[in-house]
């Protein structure tokens, strides 16, 4: 099964950069997208043409949003997270967005979670959230873990290591690179989940999902890896690749993929 996860930091604008031809070229059993940054009354024929498709949107227009386009139907699509947790006062924060910023999906197998997790701003005037953010999606993910393994993947807007991203001395302490999230992750990692890129490549430097559109830093490769998919542990087995495709334009994130034998 081929999973594709991508911050395309826009749909619509990423649609006449190309999106539509990596999307046909990868074929994809299910490709999550975040940053749809649209309302689904604004999907026009070419993003219709793309096939079965579930929105999650923001209700504050042109801002965050996932998406999923799935090849062959799911068990269940839930736009934020299924219903039997809504009520569950460990992951509130999670029931309570109105960012569009979750969607979970039901295989027979496993569960997909798409995110498109809070950025924490400059000046960290949001980290506060995310840190409850944080707490609400491990708990989600434990308690989905808890019924059948899960995938979870998207912008998770954090650098774990020194290793995932170019410049970490002079970033310590920048939104995406704070102690605080670094550790969140740590124990998410914790939590009987892996993070599969580094599980097959534990040694792997300059590999970076995110880029800022300043001057020649994508050229330059000066990036961060940001963007993840981050199975239950007991699956481990069935991942046979992990693969970011930095060759891909049209954001300023690139496509990554996850390849199971499941």
């Amino acid at each position: 099964m081929k999973l594709i996860s991508w911050n395309v930091n826009g749909l619509r604008a990423c649609m006449t950069k190309g999106f539509k031809n990596f999307f046909e070229e990868i074929d994809a059993d299910a490709f999550c997208i975040q940053e749809t940054k649209m309302q689904e009354e604004q999907i026009d024929i070419d993003i219709m043409s793309l096939g079965t498709q579930y929105f999650n949107s923001a209700e504050k227009k042109g801002y965050s949003g996932t998406a999923v386009f799935v090849k062959n139907e799911p068990i269940k699509v839930t736009r934020g997270i299924v219903d039997e947790f809504k009520n569950n006062k460990e992951v509130k924060v999670l029931a309570e967005d109105n960012e569009g910023r979750i969607i979970t999906v039901e295989y027979e197998k496993f569960y997909l979670v798409n995110c498109y997790v809070p950025n924490a701003q400059r000046e960290l005037t949001r980290l506060d959230y995310r840190m409850t953010w944080e707490d609400g999606m491990r708990n989600y993910l434990k308690l989905l873990d808890s019924k059948k393994p899960i995938v979870y993947c998207g912008d998770l807007n954090v650098a774990h290591e020194e290793i995932d991203l170019k410049n970490p001395k002079t970033n310590r302490g920048n939104a995406g690179f704070t102690d605080e999230e670094r550790e969140k992750m740590t124990k998410l990692l914790d939590s009987d989940f892996i993070d599969t890129f580094r599980y097959k490549y534990p040694d792997t430097t300059d590999a970076y999902t995110w880029w800022s559109y300043m001057r020649n830093v994508r050229e330059k490769n000066i990036g961060w890896r940001i963007d993840y998919f981050i199975v239950s542990d007991r699956i481990k087995d069935k991942v046979i690749d992990a693969k970011i495709h930095s060759n891909i334009y049209g954001s300023d994130h690139c496509p990554i993929e996850l390849d199971l034998d499941i």
